[in-house]
């Protein structure tokens, strides 16, 4: 292979950190960018789920290229030392999926205090997005893809009690924090128009994993279900979108809530105030 060539190559190959990547949508999406010869970060809450997404991921790909960072995201202080790992390890970051996610019957809190949906599918996520956003910047073209649900069309986001103290509802947490995940893609779309940043949400379907088995049966593959996480990360075709919504790697119509700028804006504010995040 020429010079020339090995640049090129090199220049294609990303560097890709996919969050919640030891099982599930995550996981499979992981396998799916190292087969294509992208360097991947694993991230798990702990060394046993990140030793045995490894194994797995080397089953698929023997000489994958592939980083790990530990933290579990029901904390803030994790998700900090998480942005910090990545940062430590390069200076490149060219895509950001974000995916890790939980779903839960009862209420519960996070080590910050709380609620516990909230805290690790939408501050989590909004907290390492604005981390990396400096190396993201550094590294452009760069991508910030965010998982949401179909089930964003019914959340609804109530700022006087975003914890859900006064009546708590696992279905209604779920949909409100997907339903953030894309009112913060839109924002930070806005935020990074000219900083060589996009972003976007997806929906992944209804998929057969662990999570959504919360409530529901049935579903498609994690593998189908990561398609269009791969297609956001690495396709040329989307290269210079951002601020849009995808379903089965076609650009979908997210609900209405989620194109109104001013909340975007409050539920923003509301977020930095929460992470202690400062602009």
């Amino acid at each position: 292979m020429s010079q020339a060539a090995t640049d090129a190559r090199a220049q294609q190959v990303k560097r890709i950190l996919v969050t919640g990547s030891t099982d599930g949508i995550g996981l499979a999406t992981a396998i799916a960018l190292a087969k294509q010869g992208h360097e991947v970060i694993l991230h798990g809450r702990n060394q046993e789920r990140i030793r045995h997404a490894t194994q797995r991921l080397w089953e698929h790909v023997p000489d994958a290229a592939i980083e790990a960072v530990i933290g579990d995201f029901s904390s803030l202080q994790q998700v900090r030392r998480v942005a910090e790992a990545v940062l430590a390890n390069s200076d490149r970051l060219d895509v950001l999926i974000n995916n890790a996610a939980v779903m839960t019957r009862e209420r519960r809190s996070s080590h910050d205090g709380y609620e516990l949906t909230w805290a690790v599918n939408h501050l989590a996520p909004f907290l390492l997005t604005n981390l990396l956003l400096g190396i993201l910047k550094k590294s452009a073209p760069a991508r910030v893809i965010n998982v949401s649900s179909m089930s964003h069309s019914s959340g609804r986001i109530n700022f006087d009690d975003l914890n859900m103290e006064e009546s708590y509802d696992g279905l209604e947490a779920y949909a409100a924090s997907k339903l953030a995940n894309i009112l913060f893609t839109y924002e930070l779309a806005r935020r990074t128009t000219r900083l060589g940043v996009t972003a976007n949400a997806l929906t992944p379907g209804v998929v057969r994993t662990k999570l959504l088995h919360v409530y529901y049966s049935g579903g498609v593959s994690a593998e189908e279900g990561a398609s269009t996480c791969v297609y956001l990360a690495v396709s040329p075709e989307v290269e210079n979108v951002s601020a849009a919504y995808f379903s089965d790697c076609k650009r979908a119509r997210s609900s209405q809530l989620s194109h109104n700028q001013e909340l975007a804006e409050q539920l923003w504010d509301a977020s930095a105030k929460m992470v202690g995040l400062s602009e």
